[in-house]
Parts: structure tokens; sequence; C-alpha cells
């Protein structure tokens, strides 16, 4: 080969490469919740076009060390974006990511932050990685990719590097990291992360605002149970997995929700309906949610879920 074409092979290669990736995300707003710590309000939408597969709340919390992020999105374009969010904040550099469970959603931008900062400590439950070890993760990256009509192309997985349970607590700079972990809920593998001085919890998928959840992969008491002993633990501010931030309010609505569902649905079991036959009264029991995004679409598939579950529950 002349040098010529060498010469022209090396300037079409980074063309080649940003044609393998997807567009980058633009800049959503930025809220501060409590002292030093931040969250990016994603939308209420599942991953598509529109919002380019970035649906989550990614938040990060400025340490006198560092910068702590919590659930860097969906793709490695939804990282840099959370990214960039850090940098406008702060230029101390990103010390720690906390991934709270194994849904792409929340965890496929940990490449932005490993690919920015490199020496990064990223935790998760040990379950998370055993899934991630077992193809879920790159499940993930080709579902988002195709719900979001390519727009996070260029996204790989790289998994937490650091196992934690139950208890574990964390000091970053002047902030404490405490995890808890209730069994399964939301998946198998949640945990949410209490910053203690600032008196906030990022909750994970265990609690939403304003969205209907995917309960494929949970158990709906075992969730009801989580947000139970969260709110024990009198932290003032929430952060659900998506929707807006508030108070324990947040997570108390949520677990009314969950427990309308299934009080519901047993009800309704042990009077002999099918889930197939209980849709128009549970709907009713559960009118408060209707304007949820996600409610028609999920309804269905969470009566199925709980009458699986309920039925379960009597052997």
């Amino acid at each position: 080969m002349g040098r010529a074409c060498l010469a022209l092979l090396w300037l079409l290669l980074p063309l080649a490469a940003a044609a393998e990736r997807g567009p980058a995300l633009p800049d959503y707003p930025v809220e501060r919740v409590a002292d030093s710590v931040y969250v990016i309000h994603g939308p209420l939408e599942l991953p598509n076009p529109g919002n380019q597969g970035f649906m989550n709340n990614p938040g990060f919390v400025i340490t006198s060390r560092g910068v702590v992020v919590i659930d860097p999105g969906s793709s490695v374009q939804t990282g840099e974006m959370v990214l960039r969010a850090v940098r406008r904040h702060t230029d101390r550099p990103v010390i720690a990511v906390f991934n709270t469970h194994i849904h792409g959603d929340h965890w496929l931008g940990n490449q932005a932050v490993r690919e920015a900062w490199p020496q990064a400590v990223i935790h998760g439950h040990p379950n998370m990685l055993a899934l991630i070890e077992a193809g879920e993760g790159r499940a993930w990256v080709e579902r988002i990719e195709r719900m979001s009509d390519g727009a996070s192309r260029g996204t790989r997985v790289v998994a937490p590097d650091h196992a934690v349970r139950h208890g574990d607590s964390f000091r970053y700079g002047d902030h404490s990291f405490r995890i808890h972990h209730y069994g399964k809920a939301h998946t198998t593998s949640d945990i949410m992360v209490e910053v203690v001085e600032a008196s906030t919890l990022f909750l994970g998928d265990n609690v939403l605002n304003r969205r209907i959840p995917r309960l494929d992969d949970a158990d709906v008491q075992g969730n009801i149970e989580a947000c139970t002993r969260i709110l024990a633990t009198g932290a003032r501010v929430h952060v659900p997995g998506h929707g807006p931030t508030g108070g324990p309010e947040v997570t108390r609505r949520f677990r009314t929700y969950l427990q309308t569902l299934y009080d519901t649905v047993e009800r309704l079991y042990d009077e002999g309906l099918g889930d197939f036959e209980m849709k128009p009264q549970v709907a009713a029991a559960l009118k408060d949610y209707a304007d949820w995004s996600g409610f028609d679409e999920q309804l269905g598939r969470h009566i199925g879920i709980t009458w699986l579950q309920v039925e379960a529950a009597g052997f």
C-alpha cells in the first residue's frame, strides 16, 4: 500500500469511528436537591428516538475529595452529558460511581466515566455483577440501541468493579454513603444509596414518581417492604429512579400504589377471578395513578405478575 493510501486511511479512521457513535445528547437541566447534591431529572417516557434513550435520574454529589456519581444513565452519550453537568458545577475529579441495579437505562453511562476518569471506583450489588457476567449488560446495550433507533450507538458494557452489600458505608471526602439492600424488590440487584450528611436517598427503581415501573423482575411484596424500611431512615430528600424528587411522601405514594395493586389482586383472586378478568376493578382502585406515564401500558402486566405472586404465596 502506498504512502498516499496510508495517509488517506488514517484520515478516514476518525470519521469511521464517529459514524459508529450516536449523536451527542443535549444538555438537560440540573437541579440542586440538597447541599452538594444534584439531580438531572430525565424524561418519563421509555427510551425512544426523541429522548435518545435517556430516561433515568442521574445524580452527583460534590465532596471535598471529588465527585460521586449515582446512575450515570443509559448510554455513553448520557454519561457524557452527566459529566458536562458535573464540570459546570466543579472542577474536582469523579472518584466513584454507584449503580443502583441491573437495568441498563441506569448504568450504561459508566463507559463515559471510565473513559474520562479511569481511576474512578464503580460500585454495584454482587447480583448485578453476576447478571452482567451472564449477558444482561449486552442485552441492555442492544435493547436501548433498538428503542432509540441507534441514538446510543457506540455504547459498550462497563460493569461495576467493586461489589457492595447492605450496611456497607463509604467515606468520600466530607460525605458518607450508606448502602441499603433488603432482598428482592424491583430486582434482585437493588441498592439504595443514602448520602448521610445531606439526608438524601437515591432509591433506584425501588421508588418511582409520576411513572409506572416495569415489574417484570420484581417481587411486589419485597418492593413494598423495601419502601417501608427505607422510610425508617428518616431521610428528608427522596430521589426516585424516574420522576421528580421530593420528600418521604414520594416513597409513601409509590408504596401505596404497590400495596393497593397487591391487595386488590389478592382480593379478586380469592373471589375466583382470573388475572384477565380483573383489570377494570384494579384500574378503578388505582385511579389516582391513571395519569402516570406508562399506566395504560403496564397495568395489565402488573396484574398478571401480581396474580402469579399471590398464587405462589398460597402454597
